[in-house]
């Protein structure tokens, strides 16, 4: 099985007053690029969640979105600074004697000081609420990857498509290329002849302008290669995993091969079909670069 390196997975898990909710997507890239934006109180589990993501994912750039919603009441409580309010207390008595003013401090006045009152978070248990992530994270990666294999496997399809149509150009060239020769030599014989005005002509001569012509425009090497290629890609796809280098790697190697066919080419026909090898070769290698 391939997969596509373009997806999208949400999974959302409720419990205990809690939700946690994680969204990912991702396109093409050459590496594995993740990004990860989520809540303040959840960036220690930050490098937790890469170790985990990447039991899923090998390549592609990765936007991950963590949503977290505490429903509990009591999740924050109030902190009396009892230490503080008396140090307040003290210096206004102090300015009182000083000033010869009355203290007229009520509790409400006392309460309104900074810091004598102040909001704090209860303690999280971070084992319990690392197992609920994961289990966001672990739910949402599954989807993510189901849909890349969905995804992959119209690609693996496509792929397979495109190199058939290659094996028929290459079947054509093969066939084609020897009555280049014979052509050549036909047309060589009776040129020579015109020229000289004789029926007879120096076979050795002729034998060699066609030899050197045969070597000029014999593309049977190149061929094998280019055959081998893509069987070679055919094997890869059937056998399926994080391939896209591979198979990258193998285009560029049969686009090499169909560039040297084209170049020697010295036929009309085989220039098109050449040229039809390269259209495909440019399908493939677009639709390479989205696999992982």
């Amino acid at each position: 099985m391939i997969k596509s390196m373009t997806g999208f997975g949400r999974y959302e898990v409720e419990e205990e007053n809690r939700k946690i909710t994680v969204e990912m997507k991702s396109v093409n890239h050459r590496y594995l690029d993740m990004s990860i934006k989520m809540p303040k109180r959840l960036n220690f589990f930050e490098s937790a969640i890469r170790n985990e993501m990447k039991n899923y994912i090998q390549r592609g750039k990765v936007d991950v979105f963590i949503t977290y919603e505490d429903f509990t009441e009591a999740n924050v409580c109030i902190k009396y600074n009892r230490d503080l309010a008396a140090e307040y207390m003290k210096y206004l008595k102090d300015m009182s004697e000083e000033f010869s003013l009355d203290n007229d401090v009520r509790v409400s006045s006392l309460a309104r000081f900074p810091e004598v009152f102040a909001m704090e978070e209860q303690t999280i248990d971070e084992e319990k609420l690392w197992q609920v992530l994961k289990l966001a994270v672990d739910g949402a990666a599954r989807n993510f990857v189901d849909a890349r294999s969905r995804e992959g496997e119209n690609l693996h399809q496509d792929l397979l498509e495109k190199l058939g149509s290659m094996l028929v150009q290459v079947d054509f060239i093969e066939e084609r290329s020897p009555q280049l020769i014979t052509e050549y030599k036909q047309r060589l014989l009776e040129k020579v002849k015109e020229l000289l005005e004789d029926p007879k002509v120096d076979d050795n001569r002729l034998l060699m302008e066609v030899t050197i012509f045969a070597d000029r425009v014999c593309v049977d090497e190149e061929l094998v290669r280019l055959r081998s290629h893509i069987e070679t890609m055919q094997s890869t796809l059937h056998a399926g995993g994080a391939i896209g280098r591979k198979l990258d790697f193998i285009a560029q190697e049969m686009n090499r091969e169909a560039n040297t066919i084209l170049s020697k080419a010295n036929d009309l026909t085989i220039s098109n079909h050449a040229i039809e090898l390269k259209t495909e070769i440019e399908k493939i290698r677009e639709q390479i670069q989205n696999i992982e």
